[in-house]
């Protein structure tokens, strides 16, 4: 067993239902083993700047059903691009990872559990390799993590997505128009995929399979022609045409993710109803998906993410993430989290599933 005694948390990146279930777990199931549990606020900025904070028993009762996260969250403080002005009011990136070494060796602590996405996990394994001892729990709404099947957050935000899109399937039905619903999911589609296959969407697509616009208007067309006069469209904000690009709202330079994606829900409706002269009408989910109250299911893999964590770290077992492999936790090692995302694969089994009751993909 590792004499570890003094042990920092922190949560950064987006924020997602359930974030609050494993500081709980972390917390409870560290002071069940005579540990001190440091809690570190708005992710990597409190390392930066030095704000921290004991979790006790008090500190961590009653906020299992919360959303969000107790101790904040950032995505814009990297160590390692740290962004600062300088005279002429221009940003240069520096690296202050050396003032987080010493931040971390003043509080006296041992062990470093990172709960976030893989930008924290590429931060995680940076840590790692200035020699601090870290342990990684996978959050993201996006489902998109490496080596882990499932990530915390993920359930909750399809359970918001597919709620709203039996919502849309009403009103689409009512007026004779296709309702265009735009999710999260930059790069990897899970959301856009399970709520659309969950919520009987009639086209879903996907950042992994690069639509294109005239098959997109062929099936909105033969469906009003066979009786059907509305459409049900999932979009994934990271969606293309072919030969196209990605819709990018903005581009924010101090973050660690730069690219702020969102519109491509607007451009299909005005090129659909360009082409088809059928009404289209947009919803964009947003941060609706980020937000309210985690599922039962994120709870409990919360929970049972931020327990394994600490056996993990008492067993002396340092530099991994948790992970889920079919029913089972288990962990894999940080550096082969870092960096990679897990994609959906347009040859899987669910694919074949949703192609086979009828849903289009747009190829």
């Amino acid at each position: 067993m590792a004499d570890i005694k003094k042990i920092g948390l922190l949560t950064a990146g987006g924020d997602c239902p359930g974030l609050n279930a494993v500081i709980r777990a972390v917390t409870k199931a560290a002071l069940t083993r005579g540990l001190e549990v440091v809690g570190i606020e708005d992710g990597f900025a409190g390392l930066i700047y030095g704000r921290m904070r004991e979790l006790d028993w008090n500190a961590v009762s009653s906020i299992l059903s919360q959303g969000g996260t107790i101790l904040g969250s950032s995505n814009r403080d990297n160590p390692f691009r740290f962004p600062r002005k300088k005279a002429d009011g221009e940003t240069e990136f520096v690296d202050v990872s050396d003032r987080v070494l010493d931040n971390i060796a003043h509080a006296g602590l041992e062990v470093l559990v990172c709960v976030g996405g893989d930008g924290t996990m590429s931060m995680a394994a940076q840590m790692a390799e200035k020699g601090v001892k870290v342990m990684g729990v996978p959050k993201t709404i996006d489902n998109d993590l490496a080596a882990t099947d499932v990530t915390f957050g993920f359930d909750s935000a399809l359970t918001t997505a597919t709620e709203a899109l039996d919502k849309l399937h009403t009103t689409a039905a009512s007026h004779h128009r296709v309702m265009i619903m735009e999710t999260m999911g930059r790069y990897a589609g899970w959301i856009a995929l399970y709520s659309g296959l969950a919520g009987g969407g009639d086209i879903i697509l996907l950042p992994e399979m690069p639509y294109d616009l005239d098959s997109v208007c062929r099936t909105v067309e033969r469906r009003n022609s066979k009786g059907k006069r509305f459409s049900l469209l999932v979009v994934a904000e990271g969606a293309r045409p072919r030969d196209g690009e990605m819709v990018v709202r903005k581009v924010i330079k101090e973050s660690t993710d730069q690219l702020r994606l969102g519109g491509i829900g607007q451009k299909l409706a005005d090129d659909i109803e360009s082409r088809t002269g059928i009404e289209c009408r947009v919803t964009v989910l947003g941060h609706l998906q980020r937000g309210g109250s985690p599922t039962a299911y994120d709870r409990i893999l919360g929970t049972r993410f931020g327990v394994a964590a600490v056996e993990l770290l008492c067993q002396g077992q340092f530099n991994r993430m948790v992970t889920l492999k079919g029913t089972e936790i288990s962990s894999a090692p940080v550096s082969e989290v870092a960096g990679k995302l897990r994609r959906v694969d347009p040859d899987s089994e669910i694919i074949r599933a949703a192609r086979a009751v009828g849903t289009s993909f747009g190829v």
